[in-house]
């Protein structure tokens, strides 16, 4: 690859900000064919429930089934995959389980409550959700990091059932993915994918449950599903193409900046990758780095596509002006590649995660450094936060209100209600309020 097929900006240049736009410019939008195609199979889930599920697996996994009973996994069939995996793989499982657990640990909120004067008593309930629904991609694109991740906290936040669905397209299983089913003690695995999976989930069939909510990555089908099922159960997000911004002062080395400009890039075409950097000699040295190591990545078609299409070198007049321009982007990852990297954390208000100084590479946060890696993406880090136990928990208002303080807020409420045209809400107020 040439390097300059990845766009070079400048901050200076008069229309900056208006190049930048266009470059963060992502638009999901929608396929016809999948939104009718994913239309009829919600709708054929939730009409006919176990057989549609098993003629759809049939059609697009190429599975010779005929009951629900093959398409669940027996615990046993995990147990066995997680103890016949490669020792240095279980490992490594185990000690990212328990690094992602740890941290998770510390989000669990509690209920509280206080009483007043009066005697009135005012509060919060924290409750778990009853059953949750785990999305997991299956066949070659498996991702076990995605069962830590998102049933990890699930469990941490008390869930009774979590139910994964994870697609084996011609029986293929993934033993990474099943291990760490096992490890994270989901309750029941289904292999099921595809719109057909959200629907079981989140309407119910014969032998699927109907969740709460639900969570996980797909492929388009499945985004497509997910956003129309919301409302009946909840879902985690819709998320865009995988993000990094790199914010260097050049104090750091080019090839590490490089790769982690790959490592963004290599999940798809669409992923961006963006560096914004004061020194333009360091740059030079980034897009030369680029041009070097690009082609001993076994994914550099993947990488240069989107290098090329959504990727870019910036160069700024300063670190004031890069956490600025950060913040207008909003990005999924941040890396603070530079020195006292520390010292700029406060000038970011939306990132989704940050990693600080040059030896916290964004791939460690993906797989084992602790925080979730499910993070908000297409600028949406502005109003949302990463994955997190909070998410599977669910608050619910207390209100024990006493014979004094009814007469206190029966005129408040009374007045207000009246104030509203809604007479009934006045008179129920005021039926307490003794004469």
């Amino acid at each position: 690859m040439n390097a300059a097929l990845i766009r070079r900006l400048d901050s200076r240049a008069p229309d900056f900000l208006a190049t930048l736009d266009a470059l963060l410019a992502f638009e999901s939008g929608t396929d016809s064919q999948i939104e009718n195609a994913v239309t009829d199979i919600l709708a054929a889930v939730r009409t006919l429930g176990d057989p549609a599920v098993i003629d759809y697996t049939r059609r697009f996994d190429r599975l010779d089934v005929n009951h629900m009973s093959a398409l669940e996994l027996p615990r046993h069939v995990l147990e066995d995959a997680l103890a016949t995996l490669p020792e240095a793989q279980r490992a490594a499982l185990e000690v990212a389980a328990g690094r992602v657990e740890a941290y998770h640990r510390r989000q669990i909120a509690e209920s509280w409550d206080y009483t007043e004067a009066d005697g009135t008593r005012l509060g919060q309930i924290v409750t778990p959700l009853d059953r949750v629904g785990l999305y997991v991609p299956g066949g070659r694109a498996s991702y076990p990091s995605s069962v830590l991740m998102n049933a990890i906290p699930a469990k941490v936040a008390g869930v009774g059932e979590l139910i994964m669905v994870v697609p084996t397209p011609d029986g293929e299983r993934n033993p990474l993915v099943l291990a760490a089913a096992a490890i994270t003690g989901v309750d029941r695995v289904f292999t099921i994918g595809g719109a057909q999976a959200v629907a079981a989930l989140a309407y119910g069939t014969q032998t699927i449950p109907q969740v709460d909510k639900i969570v996980g990555p797909g492929n388009a089908y499945v985004a497509s599903a997910k956003r129309r099922v919301f409302g009946t159960v909840g879902i985690d997000m819709v998320a865009g193409p995988s993000e990094v911004l790199v914010i260097s002062d050049g104090s750091g080395n080019p090839d590490w900046v490089a790769m982690d400009l790959f490592a963004q890039a290599e999940h798809d075409d669409l992923a961006q990758s963006i560096l914004l950097c004061t020194d333009a000699a360091f740059i030079d040295a980034v897009a030369a780095s680029i041009a070097k190591l690009l082609p001993e990545m076994p994914r550099r078609q993947t990488i240069a596509t989107s290098l090329a299409n959504r990727g870019a070198l910036i160069h700024v007049r300063d670190l004031d002006e890069a956490c600025a321009i950060a913040n207008r982007i909003a990005p999924e990852h941040l890396e603070l590649s530079m020195e006292n990297a520390e010292d700029w954390i406060g000038k970011i208000r939306h990132a989704g995660a940050i990693f600080v100084g040059h030896w916290s590479v964004e791939a460690l946060g993906d797989y084992c450094a602790g925080p979730n890696h499910v993070l908000p993406t297409m600028r949406s880090a502005r109003f949302s936060s990463p994955l997190g136990v909070y998410d599977f928990q669910k608050r619910t208002s207390l209100i024990q209100v006493s014979e004094a303080g009814a007469q206190t807020l029966g005129p408040i409420a009374a007045t207000l209600a009246d104030g509203e045209g809604l007479q009934a809400h006045a008179a129920s107020a005021r039926y307490r309020v003794k004469a």
